[in-house]
């Protein structure tokens, strides 16, 4: 059986409503309210705050090359400084395709940056957090 991993970035029952608030840019505040929006209905799933910065939907167990197992959120997003930041690059079917319609964004690992959702086609979006959340399931 694989030994737990504790991490401290693990779900919580912080308020999704009251961290979207405290983001000090307007912008990045509003944007962090639509993309809740798009995630609840894509994921259908209730946004749950994972650590202090990630808002998540879903978990599931990943296990570690060490052995390890720990408990993970699905999909999520985070308001960062720099970009909203969402964690939906897995490798997903059509994920470069639906890349290339998404819009203005940088990609590294497993994170999708977007500097503002005006930028980026929300129906391309909500395709490319559908198929994350199905690649992650299966």
């Amino acid at each position: 059986m694989a030994k737990k991993v504790e991490i401290k970035t693990s779900e919580n029952d912080g308020n999704v409503e009251d961290f979207l608030n405290a983001v000090e840019d307007e912008q990045r505040r509003s944007d962090s309210f639509r993309a809740l929006e798009i995630f609840k209905k894509v994921t259908g799933e209730p946004p749950k705050m994972w650590g202090t910065a990630i808002v998540g939907f879903g978990n599931r167990k990943v296990y570690r090359s060490d052995g390890g197992e720990l408990d993970w959120l699905i999909t999520g997003f985070s308001p960062r400084k720099a970009s909203l930041t969402l964690y939906v690059l897995n490798g997903a079917p059509k994920q470069d395709q639906l890349l290339a319609k998404l819009g203005k964004h940088k990609a590294s690992g497993g994170c999708l940056h977007i500097k503002k959702m005006s930028d980026v086609d929300e129906t391309v979006l909500a395709e490319l957090i559908s198929a994350s959340v199905d690649k992650a399931k299966a």
